[in-house]
């Protein structure tokens, strides 16, 4: 039987001791003692010890890259192409799949309508810490879902979890959520460093070796990380973070780590009384309809994961009566903005060191790339103009610090997704210009701030 000893180890200088103390005798630093285990058995011991092996559980072996099997994993689609689209083609065999995000934005409501879609071919397992068997009955009857096939189980202990699915041997399993779920090897409290890092571990092991994928539902903190270690981001395959406001209808899910697809691939969810919905053509909804032009709009195609999306980018310039302007965006970098602030000062000759500066993306969508910079100018100098840029305009390309216009990748894709919904004309870096434009489309090259600006406001 495998023998386990606590130890408390200092996350900052890495010493142990067998007792907790508030200060580490070590390095003197206060409350960083974490409670942890240590495996005594001796190597190739009885008692089904897993030492020396990894976690599928096998010892380690030796191969040539030549020997080891290269054939692609067969993928379960879940039900939604929103979904599977953000997980990289569908479930995988053994997978483990992280979804973190804000109190009440969907996290248990989507996977309770992805499990009930798959239990009606394959064995599925829902545990949850949170709530009781007949909570969850009653959110799968108010989103109208199937509920003969669905097993459901309410459970804290790990050990107790894995044994229950060893028996019941589900393809597919939620753990609602992670930071509820304790192992009785360790006396800490759920929720701490420890417990989560430990039951994490179990559960990981387990999914390599009877080839489950399991999702893990993870609180976040205030600051929007994901609350326990942040080892638990590296034993897990998948990472799913819920973007948005959990008040607004619209839901966006990001993949920022993925062992089987693309990360920064984004799937967009509607929120409705029967619970999320997949949006097929995001661009769509997050660009607004004006009767007529308005100052501080531009549109602008940014590139999410596999696909292009349509934006709109809105800036309101107005007189600051602070001697320290405010600079303050929703969606966008603000030391971007104000570092292209300066660039706009010193090669537009557009000056903004006496005007509060607001940008937003409609639609709570977060713009990571650099493609936003010349659409971010041309709203701004827009309001500060006051004069509206053409409905049927699309701006996008990255913005030097010597004021040139450098391209971005995907240029291609984004002009067709562009002239698909309509829009006529295009500027955009001169290494993005295409040898033939999309048909109905004028493309419209340039290389330098000032070119860009003197074609959209002369």
């Amino acid at each position: 039987m495998a023998k386990n000893k606590r130890l408390y180890g200092c996350t900052e200088c890495g010493a142990t001791s067998t007792k907790w103390a508030g200060q580490c005798s070590e390095c003197q630093a206060w409350n960083t003692l974490v409670e942890t285990m240590i495996d005594t058995t001796p190597v190739g011991g009885s008692g089904g010890s897993s030492r020396g092996a990894n976690w599928a559980g096998e010892l380690a072996q030796v191969r040539t890259l030549a020997e080891v099997s290269t054939e692609e994993m067969p993928r379960q689609p879940s039900g939604s192409s929103e979904l599977d689209r953000v997980l990289g083609g569908g479930l995988v065999s053994g997978s483990v799949v992280l979804i973190g995000g804000d109190p009440g934005i969907g996290k248990s409501t989507i996977l309770l309508q992805t499990l009930c879609r798959l239990a009606e071919n394959i064995p599925a397992l829902y545990v949850t810490g949170e709530e009781s068997q007949q909570q969850v009955a009653m959110r799968a009857k108010r989103l109208g879902l199937p509920e003969d096939k669905l097993k459901v189980m309410t459970e804290t202990c790990i050990e107790s979890i894995v044994g229950t699915a060893r028996r019941e041997q589900p393809k597919v399993m939620v753990v609602d959520s992670i930071q509820t779920i304790f192992t009785e090897q360790l006396q800490s409290a759920p929720g701490g460093v420890a417990q989560v890092r430990e039951s994490a571990a179990l559960l990981v092991r387990y999914a390599k070796q009877s080839g489950t994928a399991i999702f893990l539902v993870g609180h976040v903190t205030k600051e929007g990380s994901l609350a326990g270690p942040r080892v638990l981001e590296h034993m897990v395959d998948t990472v799913l973070y819920f973007e948005g406001e959990a008040d607004g209808r619209l839901r966006m899910l990001r993949a920022v780590k993925n062992r089987f697809g693309a990360v920064n691939e984004l799937g967009v969810f509607a929120m409705t009384d029967k619970g999320l919905k997949e949006v097929s053509n995001p661009s769509a909804i997050f660009l607004s309809r004006y009767d007529a032009p308005i100052p501080g709009s531009v549109v602008m195609s940014t590139w999410e994961g596999s696909r292009p999306m349509l934006v709109e980018v809105q800036a309101l310039v107005d007189t600051s009566h602070l001697g320290n302007p405010r600079r303050v965006t929703l969606g966008l970098d603000q030391n971007r903005l104000a570092m292209l602030l300066a660039v706009l000062h010193r090669h537009g000759g557009v000056p903004t060191y006496d005007q509060d500066v607001f940008v937003n993306v409609v639609g709570g969508v977060k713009v990571l790339e650099t493609a936003a910079d010349l659409a971010l100018l041309a709203a701004v100098i827009s309001s500060l103009r006051n004069r509206p840029l053409p409905m049927d305009l699309m701006v996008f390309g990255e913005l030097g610090l010597s004021g040139e216009i450098r391209p971005v990748p995907s240029g291609q894709e984004r002009l067709k997704e562009a002239a698909k919904h309509g829009f006529t004309r295009a500027i955009v870096p001169k290494a993005n210009a295409p040898k033939e434009s999309p048909k109905g489309m004028q493309v419209v090259p340039v290389t330098r701030l000032d070119e860009a600006l003197g074609v959209l406001f002369d």
